[in-house]
């Protein structure tokens, strides 16, 4: 049974650990579900920090550059704390070829912020994905979640100020 040297790692130990690793040791910490256990460290902890990799490194018995290899070679992993607000656009052929790029220009515009980065303020963070297999309705964003398809700069630039501003009223 690997070890559970928890706070080498910086990992704080908390519900969300003690879940990691009820799914490790069902996996009975087989290197082969190194894919399924970064789904579940993802969804538990919103995106997988080097402490985190580490820690699932060590419980596989899996050297890290694996892991992070694993990790950085399917974008739909996050590596860093994603902003409270979601925006992902796809750049698959069919969404790149209708208009993606406007897209994605016009956020970055927008909200002075880069793909693959996040706001300042951590409100926002903007990514690409190759594809989320909507090809029909291209181009597609995400916005926190919810799929705009046949999507044109102004209708996803209003998306995503009514959901920051939704958030802003209910903090009030």
């Amino acid at each position: 049974m690997p070890d559970s040297g928890v706070q080498q790692t910086g990992v704080k130990s908390d519900r969300r650990l003690q879940m990691l690793e009820a799914a490790i040791k069902q996996h009975q910490y087989s290197k082969d579900a190194l894919l399924e256990i970064l789904h579940t460290a993802q969804e538990l902890y919103g995106y997988l920090d080097k402490d985190l990799l580490q820690h699932i490194s060590r419980q596989l018995r899996l050297p890290p550059s694996h892991v992070y290899g694993v990790a950085t070679f399917y974008n739909l992993f996050k590596l860093k704390k994603p902003g409270t607000h979601v925006v992902t656009v796809c750049m698959g052929t069919a969404c790149y070829v209708k208009g993606a790029e406007n897209i994605l220009s016009a956020i970055e515009r927008e909200f002075n912020l880069k793909r693959g980065g996040t706001t300042s303020d951590g409100r926002l963070s903007l990514f690409v994905t190759r594809c989320i297999g909507a090809c029909a309705m291209a181009p597609n964003a995400i916005v926190d979640g919810e799929t705009v398809g046949k999507a044109v700069p102004s209708e996803v630039l209003r998306r995503i100020k009514a959901v920051m501003e939704a958030e802003t009223v209910e903090a009030r």
